[in-house]
């Protein structure tokens, strides 16, 4: 099981740059940065709240489960 996470997908979407969202959500660039490229071993719930809430998305829209064989 991996769970990717897209956020950097929705940023462009939006077109929104990390430290924009970092100040909005009251988080560390350090932390993003670490959220974004996967690094984080997990996400309060408060904070994807406040991501989705400033991204107007979903949970679903930034994190992806894909199976060990690759396949989603």
């Amino acid at each position: 099981m991996v769970i990717v996470v897209r956020l950097d997908v929705m940023l462009a979407l939006r077109k929104m740059k990390s430290k924009e969202l970092a100040e909005a959500i009251g988080l560390s660039e350090q932390n993003l940065s670490a959220l974004r490229s996967g690094k984080a071993k997990g996400v309060r719930f408060s904070t994807l709240s406040a991501i989705c809430d400033v991204l107007d998305c979903q949970p679903g829209d930034l994190l992806e489960f894909v199976d060990e064989r690759g396949e989603i």
